[in-house]
């Protein structure tokens, strides 16, 4: 009768932290990645420092309303160099609406219809800056919802690619933030 030997604690342990390493780039790649929110840009609804989980169902893809981390290379930093790699905002138009700053009462309005926003932070104009442009499909226009601390669309209007950024760059969409856990919860 042969015994089986059982495998060496360390060698046990080593497969172990293996696996779990595994399943953690897996998750990071296929179902959820962390971001650090580095500015104010989209206060009050995200604060410097808040850490938001992008969810990567939802890669390349983008609706009125998400908040999003999209890569920004080529659109809103020129390169890799810059540091700002990945951005988070809040998509306002994409593929063909028409957006426009602003119509008489001030709001910002896509398709002639005024957007609500009540995200924004109270007193905070919708847009200091005008404009009138037609998202290119397979495109979006974002916008921080601190309008006075965020560099979005309407600063990039007259840069490569005009402000807008391809839906195909979009990383996921902040569902949730995780950190600090006295403000974690859905977005």
């Amino acid at each position: 009768m042969s015994r089986r030997r059982r495998p060496h604690p360390v060698v046990a342990v080593a497969v172990c932290v293996v696996l779990l390493l595994v399943a953690a780039l897996l998750v990071r790649h296929y179902v959820a990645q962390p971001f650090r929110v580095p500015s104010a840009s989209m206060a009050p609804t995200l604060e410097p420092g808040d850490v938001i989980l992008a969810d990567r169902a939802q890669r390349g893809a983008a609706e009125r309303g998400d908040i999003v981390v999209f890569d920004g290379i080529g659109y809103f930093a020129p390169s890799s160099s810059d540091g700002d790699r990945y951005w988070v905002k809040r998509v306002i138009a994409i593929d063909g609406d028409r957006v426009t700053c602003c119509d008489p009462s001030g709001a910002i309005t896509v398709d002639g219809a005024p957007l609500e926003e009540p995200y924004l932070p109270a007193g905070t104009a919708p847009s200091e800056i005008e404009f009138d442009l037609q998202v290119p499909a397979g495109h979006m226009f974002v916008l921080g919802d601190n309008r006075t601390d965020s560099t979005d669309s309407r600063h990039l209007l007259g840069a490569p690619g005009g402000g807008m950024v391809p839906l195909d760059r979009v990383v996921g969409e902040a569902d949730r933030i995780v950190w600090p856990l006295t403000r974690s919860g859905a977005l």
